[in-house]
């Protein structure tokens, strides 16, 4: 396996017929560079793990409330069912529909929120990448040249 700073070092020679060697400063920018991407993919990754966790003891939690609201729902609706027949059970089952329908809508309302936070995490974090990765070629620049 060939060093990475041998192959950089190769490669500016390559490119703009210029000798640098390992302890010239444009090489700390190239370590400081990596290193702070280096760190915020274990910061991003870190985050991305969080984020799953906090997502699946959400989507457990709204599993468990569901099935404990269909659960009351269904005695609420047998009990009806034993204490009234004909149009009195209808009524009942009409009732339960409606019940369910707004229940579904409810859970859904507070379940795109959360989608909606992490997706404009997810734009920030792709905002900083980009203002980053322009920092460094500003700073780059004037070596360059």
């Amino acid at each position: 396996m060939t060093d990475p700073i041998e192959e950089l070092i190769k490669e500016i020679a390559f490119k703009h017929n210029i000798a640098v060697s390992r302890d010239d400063p444009i090489m700390i920018l190239h370590t400081i560079n990596y290193r702070l991407m280096h760190d915020s993919s274990k910061a991003q990754q870190a985050q991305l793990d969080k984020y799953k966790e906090e997502m699946e003891d959400l989507a457990l939690r709204w599993g468990n409330d569901a099935k404990s609201k269909a659960e009351r729902i269904l005695n609420a609706s047998l009990v009806a069912s034993k204490e009234a027949m004909g149009q009195i059970m209808q009524e009942g089952a009409k009732a339960t529909a409606a019940s369910v329908h707004s229940e579904v809508d409810a859970s859904l309302a507070r379940i795109t929120r959360p989608i909606r936070n992490a997706h404009r995490i997810a734009i920030l974090n792709v905002l900083a990448s980009c203002i980053t990765l322009l920092a460094a070629a500003v700073a780059l620049w004037p070596t360059i040249q």
